[in-house]
């Protein structure tokens, strides 16, 4: 009898085993291959999105959406009002996913609010270190070319901001969702609204984040070939 509980014992253990190692996997693939919205790719919303060739960054470089996943966001000479959206953004995607090497934010506003960037990114230091989030300064005309190249039904205020961002990819397209439950439509993600952030908008970034991995594995793959 004991010789046959131990027999039992040890071939569960080991199918127990095989099982997790089989399911384990397959488990992570679906998730990053799908992520929560289901989307295998986030749809591209729009493709004539004006460059960033009017902007230098507060250290005077030039900025480029070209070969850059970009959170594109707009403070115009509006920053003090729109602190709150850059620390919602700070916690909940520009911390977890800032280490990806062509990853950046960047935030357009006015030569006057050159101060306040400089305090607002003290503060962004105390949450992590904001080397890939830029600030592009430039004129309000240029602020709102920008803004009015993307084909949202959004607009800017009378400071030229906007509590909405923007997921720009690499090819300069704008992404968003085709089907989102709630809006339909959904060409930004609202900053000022803390749940949206969490919930739609890391989802989302998410699956760009991953569909730009699995396109560099497979090109390794290839040159290995």
């Amino acid at each position: 009898m004991y010789f046959c509980k131990n027999f039992f014992a040890l071939n569960f253990k080991k199918y127990f085993v095989l099982v997790v190692l089989f399911l384990l996997p397959m488990s992570v693939y679906l998730f990053f291959a799908s992520g929560v919205n289901n989307f295998v790719k986030l749809p591209v919303m729009g493709s004539d999105v004006v460059e960033l060739t009017a902007f230098t960054s507060e250290e005077g470089e030039s900025l480029q959406f070209k070969d850059k996943i970009t959170i594109l966001g707009f403070f115009g000479s509006d920053l003090e009002g729109k602190k709150a959206n850059a620390f919602n953004l700070a916690h909940k995607i520009y911390k977890k996913n800032h280490q990806f090497d062509e990853f950046q934010f960047v935030f357009l506003a006015t030569p006057d609010q050159k101060e306040q960037v400089l305090a607002l990114k003290e503060k962004l230091k105390e949450i992590e270190d904001p080397e890939n989030w830029k600030f592009g300064f430039g004129s309000s005309a240029d602020i709102e070319k920008v803004f009015y190249s993307l084909p949202a039904q959004y607009r800017l205020n009378d400071k030229t901001a906007t509590d909405f961002v923007f997921i720009i990819d690499k090819e300069g397209n704008l992404r968003g969702r085709d089907d989102d439950e709630d809006f339909g439509v959904l060409f930004g993600y609202n900053a000022a609204d803390y749940a949206e952030v969490n919930n739609k908008m890391s989802d989302d970034v998410k699956v760009v984040l991953a569909e730009y991995r699995l396109a560099l594995k497979k090109y390794k793959s290839d040159r290995e070939i």
